[in-house]
């Protein structure tokens, strides 16, 4: 018996479990777009929570499975690298970083 299980499924599924494995390290990293802002007023710090907020878990989570597709991009030659470095730029200006196929792997 074969069974067809897609892509996305399984890169979805994978992203999920890496995110869940290596959460309270992520959670405990701040992201870019908040280090350049104002600072935080007292009463709204959350330095204390155990856990990141659900828009926060799921921001990392798209952003893994995006890497995961980039990172198919930068291994395979057919790809046009003007093509990979468009992907790239525009990753990081959602990711608030410079991205290049090497930095995919902190994802």
């Amino acid at each position: 018996m074969h069974v067809h299980i897609p892509r996305r499924f399984l890169a979805l599924s994978l992203a999920l479990t890496l995110a869940l494995s290596a959460g309270p390290v992520l959670a405990q990293r701040a992201p870019a777009a908040a280090a350049a802002s104002t600072p935080t007023p007292e009463w709204r710090r959350t330095d204390g929570y155990r856990f990141p907020a659900l828009a926060d878990s799921v921001r990392r989570l798209q952003f893994a499975a995006q890497a995961m597709q980039l990172r198919e991009y930068c291994a395979d030659r057919r790809v046009p690298d003007e093509f990979v470095r468009e992907r790239l730029q525009r990753f990081g200006r959602m990711t608030g970083r410079e991205e290049t196929c090497a930095s995919l792997a902190d994802y």
